[in-house]
């Protein structure tokens, strides 16, 4: 707990008291890492005073126990995507830990009982095999936790009003301010806090009277929340419910942890229709445009319709190459539109029968331009990802230092043309030329994006201005909703009485003061007494460096990196060195920067995997991890890594030799040595408690009258055997594979001294790295007779590594490439007979895998040799190489959900990285083995 001198007096007493009760390893004083933690996806910038990780209930009931005794605020966070402010603190921010991931289907899947950690993806993923979803759909819902879609109430495209967390809410366990547990699951939790709070239930019955006593105010409810409306707390319940106890649970939907904290909910679920398609469709006027919304919403079957105008058209073209419509191309008009369409069904003649009728109302109000539907996923995973990505897009492309807002309206269906108009003119008055409009347009809700540099008092001023005129016209001249998805935040806490008038406000307040009589849950979200606090700690974007530059700090990436929980996501990562920079330049507050220079070595460069697995999630491909390499000290030892390069077949024999005296030593004691030596001398690796054998010499299989495929026979799979209790090799099964399927390997020469130059890279020793490339092609072209034969990698990393090389022209092009998984989907599959099955699999697709688009040839393998398959749903294992060797910590924090996540009956798993295999057998209690060891067990 470094820092602690640095805190406020009550802060510091407070961080004295928890850490009494909990683990002082939860508990962040440091300031850099405060700073850090303290980013979320708004345009705020707050640094919290502490920051601290619960694991379970109990911690999080210790935590608001001591913040009311202290009299601080407390802010709950989840994922911190959320876009208004409502995630940031300058007290007490509580981060979730592991213990609140946890899913459990109930009725077949009808229900779903869900922890706050849980990502909204994963939910889906675990309903998928019972034809069921959640029903919010958040655009980040691959990254947006449970906790904060409920407390946020947010919708998505195809959601609507009546499939969010609102109306599928099943039932819920929440801690109460006072630190009472109400589980709405249990008849006894219910009936003990009827007896314990029933005059807190009286007074929410209460205030549902004086609402139904006004029957304007009653009737306005009820119109706003026929909109998507997340403005102010959701009112609605209490004109929807009679029993006390369901308006209490559902005014905490939406409520931004400011009444309390939802530690369980369960859902019921939607029917996702297996029959779907989609269409991009292109009108050169957005009033035809906006009309054909409307239509759609009164007399079609559509599940979604996502708006574009003109700049976000434009936008979307000049960063997606060459894969769409023509009209993203082109030059179109100002006053023109695109409408995204989905439409599902229960079976294809149903689904035919609505594409039909959507193609003729379109055609019918004046689209110019069709994609024509499309069922095929590749083409309509591209269409979605477009528009769920195209914040960041916009973002990536903003002036440099300036900020990025967004907000989310919701106008009348029926007025939509008008309100589109509107707001298109209201951008245009304040000079926001560069203002873009989307939205999910059958709700009537647009999103529209701001890039302004707010460095100054005039365009602050200028920001306040727009703010008070949208409040004006699409609250009072439109009778819509502020906030229809995004919720309320500090952005629109000023102005929701302007939407809801004295008395609708008053109400709020009421509830505010009924849950938190201290005021201190996240206090100023939804509820403020400061007209400008929107205003106020706006987060500056310096530049810093060309990699990261563009980013707007959105955190899609961090469900993708293996040390999130142990240092610093990417997004961190790169708010700190942004920070670094401006700092370093100006000379602004030099204790922040000390901070940042004492915690960055580890938390930032050393502890980054430097996979890349954020550029796959980043929607603008920022790749964090090249980023601190390129910080990262270089090796400087050219004549050792020359000297290795020179002498991988040396080495590997040697380290085989080591492997056999560590296994007569004992693979658990080696580990122990292994890990006293590293604590002295850092370079020396930690043998892994579950060490795999050394690897038998490979014995070739001469066979003269089969197809030729030439073998690059990874050197890490020369080193350690195929598992922990054998000898055998990855090539005597892939060598057994080819015989089958009626292949022979050729051998490159001397290919015991090749290496693909991986590790040296790694190091940044680019000469021997380089050395290394041009050996490998000139070995792979003279034994493929100058590409005639194809070449098979066996290691998933040394595959992507030379297919990189490839592009950089150090591998000659003529050499058709294979990684192991896509050789064996197209060549080999089809030959076998799968002849025994795994009762259960366990596959960890890699993250080298998904780089190569290669995951779903590896599913397809892996399911042709069990009929029950378990994902590890694990981007990045975090072995990362050598890392798992020599910063073990990495390679257990991405691994330490992966037992809980595999079946009880699973005894075997399978992935193709041989580092990646040791890391997850280290981890799961299973042996892991390679995709060729596993096809030649089952296939006979």
């Amino acid at each position: 707990m470094e820092g602690v001198s640095q805190l406020k007096k009550s802060h510091a007493l407070f961080v004295q008291a928890l850490g009494e009760v909990l683990p002082k390893a939860q508990i962040y004083t440091e300031l850099a890492v405060r700073f850090a933690y303290g980013t979320d996806a708004s345009c705020y910038r707050y640094v919290p005073e502490v920051v601290v990780r619960a694991q379970n209930e109990k911690e999080v009931l210790n935590i608001m126990q001591l913040a009311a005794q202290h009299h601080l605020p407390i802010t709950f966070r989840a994922s911190g995507t959320s876009l208004s402010g409502q995630t940031s603190s300058d007290s007490i921010l509580v981060l979730l830990g592991d213990e609140f991931v946890d899913a459990k289907i109930l009725d077949k899947g009808d229900k779903i009982k869900l922890r706050p950690m849980v990502i909204g993806s994963n939910a889906n993923l675990i309903l998928k095999p019972f034809g069921r979803k959640i029903g919010p759909d958040p655009a980040t819902i691959n990254t947006a936790r449970i906790g904060g879609i409920a407390a946020n109430n947010s919708s998505g495209m195809c959601c609507g009003t009546k499939d969010n967390s609102y109306h599928t809410l099943d039932t819920m366990r929440v801690i109460l301010a006072d630190g009472t547990i109400l589980d709405t699951a249990d008849a006894k939790s219910i009936a003990d806090f009827k007896a314990s709070h029933g005059q807190f239930l009286a007074d929410l019955k209460g205030l549902s009277d004086l609402i139904r006593s006004n029957p304007e105010l009653e009737s306005r409810i009820r119109h706003k929340y026929r909109l998507k409306n997340t403005t102010g707390y959701g009112i609605n319940a209490l004109v929807d419910f009679d029993d006390p106890i369901d308006m209490l649970t559902h005014l905490m939907i939406g409520s931004e942890g400011t009444l309390g904290f939802i530690s369980e909910i369960t859902y019921k679920t939607v029917v996702d229709h297996p029959h779907k398609a989609s269409a991009l469709i292109y009108f050169d006027d957005l009033d035809n445009c906006c009309n054909a919304v409307t239509a759609l919403r009164q007399q079609a079957t559509v599940d979604s319709v996502e708006l574009l105008d003109a700049r976000s058209i434009r936008c979307v073209g000049e960063n997606i190459i060459d894969r769409l419509p023509s009209f993203f191309y082109q030059e179109i008009p100002e006053d023109s539109g695109c409408l995204l369409i989905e439409t599902k069904a229960k079976d294809d003649a149903m689904l035919d029968e609505q594409i039909a009728f959507i193609n003729q109302l379109v055609a019918d109000h004046g689209a110019t331009e069709h994609s024509t539907f499309s069922k095929d996923t590749v083409v309509t995973d591209l269409y979605w990802s477009v528009r769920k990505g195209l914040l960041p897009i916009i973002g990536g492309n903003r002036p440099l230092g300036s900020n990025l807002i967004t907000e989310d309206v919701a106008f009348p269906i029926e007025r939509l043309a008008e309100g589109m108009r509107a707001l298109t003119k209201l951008l245009k008055a304040y000079g926001y030329e560069e203002g873009m409009i989307m939205g999910h347009a059958l709700e009537g809700n647009l999103h529209f994006i701001l890039t302004p540099k707010l460095d100054s008092d005039a365009e602050v001023s200028r920001y306040n201005g727009f703010m008070a005129a949208l409040a004006e016209i699409v609250a009072v001249e439109f009778n819509g909703s502020l906030k229809a998805e995004h919720g309320t935040g500090r952005n629109i806490a000023p102005f929701v009485k302007v939407e809801w008038g004295e008395d609708a406000y008053g109400i709020m307040r009421s509830i505010k003061a009924l849950f938190d009589p201290l005021g201190i849950l996240n206090p100023d979200v939804i509820i403020t007494d400061d007209p400008h606090l929107h205003l106020k700690k706006l987060k500056a974007m310096p530049e810093s460096d060309p990699i990261i530059d563009q980013c707007i700090e959105c955190g899609l990436c961090e469900p993708a990196c293996p040390s999130d929980g142990l240092s610093l996501t990417p997004r961190q990562r790169i708010v700190l060195w942004r920070q670094h920079e401006h700092l370093t330049r100006t000379g602004e507050h030099p204790e922040l920067l000390a901070s940042i220079q004492k915690v960055y070595p580890y938390m930032g460069i050393d502890t980054c995997a430097t996979t890349g697995m954020c550029a796959t999630r980043c929607p603008i491909g920022i790749n964090t991890g090249e980023m601190m390499k390129s910080l990262k000290t270089a090796n400087r030892q050219p004549d050792l890594a020359n000297y290795a390069e020179s002498h991988i077949n040396f080495l590997s024999k040697t380290a085989r030799t080591m492997l056999k005296g560590a296994h007569v030593l004992g693979a658990k004691r080696s580990h122990e040595i292994t890990k006293s030596l590293h604590s002295v001398f850092k370079g020396i690796p930690i043998l892994p408690e579950h060490l795999p054998k050394a690897a038998k010499p490979i014995a070739p299989i001469v066979a003269t009258d089969q197809t030729p495929v030439v073998y690059f026979v990874s050197c890490v799979n020369r080193t350690f055997a195929e598992g922990t209790k054998e000898a055998t090799s990855v090539a005597d099964h892939t060598l057994s594979l080819f015989k089958k399927a009626g292949y022979r390997a050729i051998f490159p020469e001397d290919y015991q001294s090749l290496c693909c130059g991986q590790p040296f890279d790694s190091l940044k020793e680019v000469l021997a790295s380089e050395r290394a490339a041009n050996r490998v092609n000139q070995a792979l072209l003279q034994a493929s007779q100058d590409g005639q034969y194809p070449v098979y990698i066996d290691n998933a990393p040394c595959a992507l590594r030379l297919f990189d090389a490839q592009e950089q022209g150090l591998i000659d092009a003529r050499l058709k490439l294979y990684d192991a998984a896509s050789f064996l989907a197209a060549f080999v599959l089809p030959k076998l007979t799968i002849v025994h099955k795994r009762e259960q699999l366990s596959l960890h697709i890699p993250c080298s895998a998904t780089k190569m688009n290669s995951g779903t040839a590896l599913t397809q393998l892996a399911a042709a040799c069990t009929d029950s398959l378990n994902f590890t749903n694990i981007a990045c294992c975090g072995y990362a190489g050598n890392k798992g060797m020599f910063l073990p910590e990495l390679n257990a924090n991405a691994l330490r959900l992966l037992k809980q996540n595999i079946p009880s009956n699973c005894e075997h798993g399978v992935s193709m990285s041989r580092t990646c295999q040791m890391g997850l057998t280290e981890h799961s209690g299973i042996e892991y083995h390679s995709i060729e060891a596993l096809l030649n067990h089952c296939s006979g």
